[in-house]
């Protein structure tokens, strides 16, 4: 019971600093978040991080299986690429599932993917730092 309860609490603050990881993107032009009301930008954040870790959880391996070469060939460069994509097909989900969440284009994608991807990496060593219980 603990360890469903910790697995859980796990998820929700992953999703959680990643909602926080996508707000921080929302700053570049060309990445929106669209109008409302805090409470309602907030759900859109909460619900476009939970497509993002989906996305990230099932696509991203198959990318990488099936383009492993392409890994190997450019020294792991096409992961930008890869992350670009990624970000723009959550962008694209969103999308379809009427949150107002637009990412207009590679370029913001490329430069949203990578501040989300090092804004949640600081956050996950943040809240590392704080949860050690050594």
């Amino acid at each position: 019971m603990v360890d469903a309860l910790s697995c859980g609490m796990g998820i929700l603050v992953h999703v959680l600093l990643t909602a926080v990881a996508v707000w921080v993107s929302t700053a570049l032009p060309g990445i929106d978040l669209g109008e409302g009301t805090t409470g309602s930008r907030i759900l859109t954040l909460l619900g476009v991080a939970v497509i993002f870790g989906l996305v990230n959880a099932v696509v991203k391996p198959l990318v990488k299986f099936f383009g492993c070469l392409f890994y190997l060939l450019t020294l792991g460069l096409i992961g930008l690429v890869v992350n670009a994509l990624l970000f723009m097909l959550t962008g694209w989900l969103a999308e379809q599932l009427d949150l107002p969440f637009r990412v207009d284009g590679f370029w913001p994608a490329f430069w949203g993917a990578i501040i989300v991807a090092l804004t949640g990496w600081v956050l996950n060593v943040i809240y590392d730092k704080i949860t050690d219980k050594d």
